[in-house]
């Protein structure tokens, strides 16, 4: 089994994330992580925009790919900014995460969220706590 299929596997725990809102995990690597999400009705608010909740989530499920691949130390989340800069213009949104500093007990990372057609549609910071 590759380190993909095992983190998939690892990750098909968080239900919320890949069950009910679909998130798929793209790639890894060493602190690293793509995860996508194809859009359809359920993503979408009143006013028919992707909800901020689902972008968040994506941003977040991305961070948690990173920084936990079914090791015995876990890392959650215990800060997170996000600001939404843009309009989702595509069908399918793709989170990839950048470590901007890691400690022994805490770590900083950097979210973009993009569509498909290459639209910043939010930048998260996450701080998480290693436990």
């Amino acid at each position: 089994m590759s380190e993909l299929e095992r983190v998939r596997e690892f990750f098909c725990g968080d239900v919320f994330a890949t069950s009910a809102t679909g998130i798929v995990i793209d790639e890894i690597g060493d602190k690293w992580a793509k995860c996508t999400l194809k859009l359809d009705s359920r993503h979408k608010n009143a006013a028919n925009q992707v909800m901020g909740g689902v972008i968040f989530t994506l941003a977040d499920f991305t961070f948690a790919v990173a920084t936990n691949r079914g090791k015995d130390a876990v890392t959650v989340t215990t800060s997170s900014n996000i600001s939404f800069v843009g309009t989702v213009k595509g069908d399918t949104l793709i989170a990839q995460t950048r470590l901007l500093k890691d400690g022994r007990r805490s770590c900083f990372y950097e979210i973009e969220v993009k569509d498909e057609l290459g639209n910043l549609v939010a930048v998260a910071s996450t701080v998480g706590t290693h436990i």
